[in-house]
């Protein structure tokens, strides 16, 4: 059974506002397809015909004309920020570790590793569990990742 033609009504407003957005300067590529897509849509092509013109999926010309029914031409056009992943260690915790490091290696190991640093933080029970790329990091924009320089290490009793 086939679907439904999609009616799309675009405003004049918002078809001039898509003339002008793809007459001058560099877009995204995403905002210049779905502007496309929306303005073939507002000429009553239906949506398989738009995505073989655009080379995008019908389901993806369906999904622009419901943006822009519900929330107008900026939610057609532009993507919602993401929130991006939260941060794996607190503040106290990155300078517990950060500490850690300044300070001697445990007995038998001459100098801090990664893989040591990880292990230790685990068993002195500074953070629950925590990756190797965490530590890296960490260690690397605290300009870390270099011990065997002097200036990044505080060592004890050392004069200046």
């Amino acid at each position: 059974m086939a679907r439904p033609p999609l009616r799309v009504d675009v405003s004049t407003d918002d078809q001039n506002e898509i003339r002008g957005l793809l007459s001058g300067g560099i877009q995204q590529v995403r905002v210049v397809l779905r502007a496309l897509a929306l303005l073939r849509l507002s000429q009553s092509m239906a949506a398989p015909q738009v995505a073989r013109l655009l080379e995008l999926t019908p389901q993806a010309v369906r999904k622009i004309a419901h943006r822009y029914m519900e929330g107008g031409l900026d939610r057609a056009l532009y993507e919602r920020p993401r929130p991006g992943a939260s941060e794996l260690l607190a503040d106290a915790q990155k300078q517990r570790i950060v500490a850690m490091v300044c300070g001697q290696p445990p007995e038998g190991h001459a100098r801090w590793t990664v893989r040591l640093v990880t292990e230790q933080a685990v068993k002195r029970k500074l953070v629950p569990r925590v990756g190797r790329e965490t530590i890296r990091v960490l260690l690397q924009s605290q300009d870390l990742n270099k011990p065997w320089r002097e200036k990044n290490v505080v060592r004890p009793g050392t004069q200046r």
